[in-house]
């Protein structure tokens, strides 16, 4: 079960980012579901997923499948992406669009093979290690950013530095660097390497200190050091409290 699971999975990577020519994903962009080459780029994962089958006549319901719901995923796909008019869109976005894409042909591929080897679904999960992970996860990404707002929002970036350099970041980069790293220390503090939250900091900080020579601005100093530790306390916080109550569970 696992083997042909990772033979589909394997067999899906190659032919979406291995071998599927710039070409064609222009070509599938501009005509959908007319496109010849979305016709070719659904045959080679037909063929790349009869082999991951062994081509045992037994799993041509798979294979069918797979084929289909392929093709027809990313011919719905490239339309929605002709429909797209604001790249900066919080959700329905071209970045969205390929992640969800992904995941459909993920999704199909797991449910194929646990039509076959029904002993797929039969891992109990614990629901309330699930669900407390799921608060872990939550409030290390979106609530941990509020909080770090509200908390240093009476040094707006504006008052902090004059010269207008936050004009030129990236949108909302900072927030997503935030998420990031806090989810690494969770990482490492639940598979218990602490080093990993110290090479961190330290590798943030080298990032950092361009910025900060380059400004010449003790408030602007003082302004990343404050949320850079707001940030790195609450994710040590959360992640000590998530390894806490699971031991409880």
């Amino acid at each position: 079960m696992t083997v042909l699971l990772l033979k589909l999975i394997m067999a899906h990577l190659i032919a979406d980012f291995l071998i599927q020519p710039l070409g064609w994903i222009q070509d599938k962009e501009k005509k959908a579901f007319v496109s010849n080459k979305l016709i070719l780029h659904s045959l080679v994962h037909a063929t790349l997923y009869a082999m991951a089958f062994g081509f045992a006549p037994e799993y041509w319901l798979g294979w069918t499948v797979l084929l289909v719901t392929h093709y027809l995923i990313d011919g719905f796909k490239s339309i929605s992406n002709r429909l797209v008019v604001e790249e900066n869109s919080t959700f329905f976005n071209r970045r969205s669009l390929f992640f969800m894409d992904q995941l459909l042909h993920i999704a199909i591929i797991f449910l194929v093979v646990g039509y076959y080897h029904p002993e797929l679904y039969q891992y109990n999960l614990d629901a309330e290690q699930l669900w407390l992970l799921a608060i872990a996860l939550l409030l290390l990404t979106r609530v941990s950013s509020i909080v770090i707002k509200v908390l240093i929002s009476r040094w707006s970036p504006l008052n902090v530095n004059d010269a207008g350099q936050t004009n030129h970041s990236l949108a909302n980069a900072g927030s997503y660097i935030g998420f990031l790293e806090r989810l690494f220390i969770f990482v490492f503090i639940v598979t218990n390497h602490w080093e990993g939250v110290g090479f961190l900091l330290a590798a943030k900080s080298v990032f950092r200190f361009g910025d900060l020579k380059e400004a010449h601005d003790r408030r602007l100093t003082e302004y990343i050091l404050i949320g850079t530790l707001i940030s790195f306390g609450l994710a040590i916080g959360i992640s000590l409290g998530y390894v806490y109550f699971k031991s409880m569970i």
